[in-house]
């Protein structure tokens, strides 16, 4: 029996806009240190030696739409999967689980499910308390990890303990809402609650009995996603209609929560203490508690200078950002969008989100940066009738053969070698020399060499948008 890594992937992370995108989430962000929160939950079980063994490489679970750059990011921390489920659309966190055990029913491991958003500080705590998980968890239990407070949170679920168990862990005694400030106090003080850290251990086995006998329909629903799904290259697709027709719901309700009432299913629900350093990085005074901080309380990330300013974060991507006379105090700026805010409202920030969904802005959606499968382009000036692009194609990669109606281009390389085909032509260019793609001509960008290919791309036509492009071949299987 092995330890298989489950990382779901999902979600959108409204509250850390505007770093976090809906195509571009929080667990693809380097939010602590220089590793993204994907890589560091993918490395938390790097030289476990506890009473399993660990397989060799996750199951990641996550949405269609940053498939790329999650399978890229695996590769280059040296993590990659052959098993990346791809979710045609959100359903929470229960249906997530559901296709990763069916994914490794054949094996029937001991799942540990990790979200790949949390932040973990101390690894040998985390390690311990999955090892003192595994006796329960091999036995059919189904196992949660509860963080001991040191504070009294008032934007956490808890879990209230129960008597201790024979396997190790502790009985559920109740699930607790997010409590107000002096109800978090009292939780604290007993010394009866933990935080609930959406972190769960269980065989595949177990899961399903448990989905299927409490969540039916969630059940049936993945089950026939996942048998009309197909494999392509390292993703797993499932069965769109299918898993469209899934209730959403996640672990702990769908679950967790019933298991004490479920007559006749035999399998116990029971949560292990957990000291490692843990938070989920909900929103950004979140993040300010857990990051680095400077003599007067101030974080900084970029390129920043504080004066007289305290108790305040800044993330800069783009340019200097300076402060004069802040207290408590957010500033987060990329190059599209700028957020500022009071450190005791970040959790308003999603309210930001959705006006930007309803005004139908682009900002709400992507970075003006954008990933695909072949590396990246940045959009780094427009205007009426014209685009301004920033290339970078990895070694080896090359886009769609490709054709657009109402746009001309003109490429010239910066950096490395381009191959370039251009209606019946393919030929080299070399850095600092160009060519012309008429509007209509068929054309593809290719980087034959091993160092990354930039390129400076000028658009003019009448129409600019991604949407006009007719694709004749492509690689990476987009229409």
């Amino acid at each position: 029996m092995e330890l298989q890594p489950v990382i779901l992937s999902g979600g959108s992370g409204t509250r850390l806009w505007p770093l976090s995108r809906e195509q571009y989430p929080k667990q693809l962000l380097a939010l602590v240190g220089n590793e993204t929160m994907l890589q560091a939950t993918a490395g938390r079980l790097a030289g476990f030696a506890g009473q399993l063994p660990v397989a060799a490489a996750p199951i990641v679970v996550c949405n269609e739409e940053y498939r790329f750059v999650t399978a890229e990011q695996l590769r280059s921390a040296g993590r990659a999967s052959g098993n990346i489920v791809l979710e045609p659309i959100g359903r929470n966190t229960a249906p997530a689980l559901t296709l990763a055990a069916l994914a490794a029913a054949d094996a029937d491991p001991v799942l540990l499910v990790m979200p790949a958003d949390h932040v973990i500080a101390d690894l040998a705590g985390f390690q311990a308390a999955i090892d003192a998980g595994i006796p329960a968890a091999r036995d059919g239990a189904i196992v949660t990890f509860g963080i001991v407070p040191d504070r009294a949170e008032t934007g956490y679920g808890y879990i209230r303990c129960g008597a201790d168990r024979p396997d190790g862990s502790k009985a559920i005694a109740a699930f607790v809402e997010k409590p107000d400030a002096a109800t978090a106090q009292r939780y604290l003080d007993s010394g009866e609650y933990l935080w609930n850290s959406g972190l769960f251990m269980v065989r595949a086995s177990t899961w399903l009995k448990a989905i299927g006998h409490l969540q039916p329909a969630m059940a049936q629903a993945c089950a026939e996603a996942w048998q009309a799904g197909a494999r392509d290259a390292d993703f797993v697709r499932v069965g769109k209609a299918a898993f469209a027709a899934c209730p959403s719901d996640s672990i702990d309700y769908a679950v967790m929560e019933k298991l004490a009432a479920a007559e006749g299913l035999g399998i116990a629900g029971c949560v292990v203490p957990m000291s490692a350093g843990w938070s989920d990085v909900g929103a950004w005074d979140a993040l300010w508690q857990i990051a680095d901080k400077d003599g007067n309380g101030n974080v900084a990330r970029g390129d920043v200078l504080f004066e007289d300013s305290r108790d305040t974060l800044v993330y800069a991507q783009d340019r200097l950002v300076a402060c004069v006379g802040l207290e408590g105090a957010v500033i987060v700026e990329t190059p599209d969008a700028v957020l500022v805010a009071s450190k005791d409202k970040t959790q308003d920030v999603k309210q930001i989100v959705t006006a930007l969904k309803a005004g139908k802005r682009s900002q709400a959606s992507a970075h003006r940066k954008i990933h695909r499968p072949w590396g990246w382009y940045d959009s780094i000036d427009n205007g009426a009738r014209f685009q301004v692009k920033r290339i970078v194609v990895n070694p080896g990669a090359s886009l769609s053969l490709q054709m657009h109606h109402h746009r001309a281009e003109h490429w010239i390389v910066v950096k490395g070698t381009a191959e370039v085909t251009n209606g019946e032509r393919t030929f080299l260019l070399g850095e600092n020399e160009s060519t012309y793609i008429p509007l209509g001509h068929v054309h593809r960008l290719a980087n034959p060499g091993k160092l990354p290919l930039e390129i400076i791309e000028v658009q003019s036509g009448s129409y600019l948008g991604e949407d006009d492009i007719v694709r004749f071949e492509d690689t990476y299987g987009r229409g």
